[in-house]
């Protein structure tokens, strides 16, 4: 038996989660998806996570979100965070802060899926704690009751991620980075049998610099004068990784990248 699991990219303020309204649920249909992650650590106006939001997500077909080094912005999450086990901040922060990076979630079909979120150190997050630690523990532990491992690597550094993924190698489902709101060519099944990719993009807008008005990214890069970035307005898409893994044995058997247009929204051409 197969299981497919879509993991969609950073959504990014209002055009971001208009993607998800709108697409998510066709996405599903047409691949027969079974189990559904957001990484929404940018979702309100652009950073952070609101319940309002989370709630939406959920309505719309979420089944578990992630978040990454913007999960503190709105401190109303906080709360939602200590309760929602569907809602996932990374599990190398301190063991004293709220909620947990890791949940383990039922399918439709009655298959169970672990979910592991990790948060990187290189240009991200140099205060939080070993993310290889975090995972070889949690790998560890989670495997006990699911072979169906799924870890959200967010992080800067390209490197970091590639060496998450052969970390990990055998041990998980997959391993999808996100946080750079690049989508990534490189998506390959590792010799172990785990998918991988270094990141699946941003779920937002895209006439823009990675999801921001380009206007005002550019003005301040150029003037060295400081800005407040609005998030942009056009070219709206959602951008993701679409995986398939053996439900008994865990191993991945394809990734697809996956990049929708929402139309009539300004793309260009």
């Amino acid at each position: 038996m197969l299981i497919k699991f879509l993991i969609i990219g950073d959504i990014v303020g209002s055009p971001g989660r208009k993607a998800v309204e709108k697409l998510l649920g066709g996405l599903v249909e047409r691949h027969a998806i079974d189990f559904v992650i957001a990484n929404a650590e940018n979702a309100a106006a652009g950073s952070g996570l609101t319940p309002d939001i989370a709630d939406d997500l959920f309505k719309w077909g979420v089944d578990c979100i992630t978040l990454g080094d913007h999960v503190w912005r709105r401190k109303e999450i906080v709360p939602r965070i200590e309760t929602d086990n569907r809602i996932l901040r990374p599990a190398n922060l301190s063991e004293k802060a709220s909620g947990k990076g890791y949940g383990l979630f039922e399918t439709g079909n009655g298959l169970e899926v672990a979910v592991i979120n990790l948060l990187g150190r290189i240009f991200v997050n140099q205060k939080s704690n070993d993310p290889f630690e975090a995972a070889e523990k949690l790998s560890s532990e989670m495997a006990l009751e699911t072979p169906i491992l799924i870890v959200d690597m967010h992080a800067e550094a390209t490197s970091e991620k590639i060496a998450m993924g052969w970390f990990l190698d055998g041990r998980v489902s997959a391993v999808i980075g996100t946080h750079t709101h690049v989508q990534t060519a490189d998506e390959q099944l590792l010799p172990g049998g785990t998918a991988y990719i270094t990141d699946i993009g941003m779920t937002g807008p895209y006439e823009g610099v990675i999801g921001r008005s380009k206007e005002k990214v550019v003005a301040a890069m150029t003037t060295n004068m400081p800005r407040h970035f609005d998030v942009a307005e056009r070219d709206i898409r959602l951008a993701g990784a679409l995986v398939t893994a053996d439900a008994r044995s865990g191993r991945a058997t394809a990734v697809e990248r996956i990049m929708e247009c929402l139309p009539d929204e300004g793309a260009p051409g």
